[in-house]
């Protein structure tokens, strides 16, 4: 039994790992997705990485061993996670790949995004300038009704606090490191993530189905995925 802890994005809570976490647990292992103190102004990073860590020590390790997956903006949290414990597997799902010293608000400049994602809408035919929606942005192949419960319940305000602080880290942890990422993803564009996850990881990412939260939409295909990169350690 392994445990899988579960680092969600900025703007919202853990709710949205319920699916999968279900999933794991069907399948024996212990699940902890803690809520991280986006809404907590006097928070960073330092602080985002107290509560996951506080959070696994309330519950204990399986003897499986630990794997953190990030979600998104959670990149900027799960290695740092994995500087602090004993961490067998990094899993990072569409996540934000960090540079040392970069700063969470540096990261869209340093790394192309912007270019890269008006391309990507150009190619959708989405008008440069148009405002999509949450649900066609981030939700266009989740259930319509945990999209609804997600926008409805489960949004909190983001604190800026985090977006001004430099990423601790003078180099990526010695852990196992896999990214996964879903080629339906509107938010941050399947091109983009592959040169950006080759550039700074120096890996070609997998790819499954899936928009930006395939943890709602695909919870047993991504949790298959999961377990069997555990498998291959």
């Amino acid at each position: 039994m392994a445990t899988y802890v579960l680092i969600h994005g900025a703007a919202a809570d853990a709710w949205y790992w319920g699916p999968l976490a279900a999933e794991l647990r069907g399948r024996g292992h212990e699940v902890v997705a803690p809520d991280l103190p986006c809404d907590d102004d006097a928070a960073g990073l330092a602080e985002y990485a107290d509560a996951a860590v506080a959070a696994v020590a309330a519950v204990g390790d399986g003897p499986g061993g630990l794997v953190v997956v990030a979600h998104s903006f959670g990149g900027f949290t799960g290695p740092l996670v994995c500087a602090r414990m004993p961490v067998d597997l990094l899993v990072m799902l569409h996540a934000q790949v960090p540079a040392p010293g970069e700063t969470p608000g540096e990261w869209w400049e340093n790394t192309g995004y912007w270019a890269a994602r008006r391309e990507s809408d150009r190619s959708r035919g989405v008008a440069e300038g148009a405002e999509e929606d949450e649900r066609a942005l981030f939700l266009h192949d989740t259930p319509a009704a945990l999209a609804e419960e997600l926008l409805a319940k489960h949004g909190r305000r983001q604190s800026a606090t985090p977006f001004g602080t430099p990423w601790p880290l003078e180099a990526w942890p010695q852990v196992p490191t896999r990214y996964l990422l879903a080629t339906g993803d509107r938010f941050f564009p399947p091109a983009f993530l592959r040169r950006h996850v080759e550039e700074r990881l120096g890996f070609r990412p997998d790819e499954m189905p899936g928009d930006h939260l395939p943890m709602l939409g695909h919870p047993q295909e991504l949790a298959e995925r999961l377990e069997a990169y555990r498998a291959a350690l």
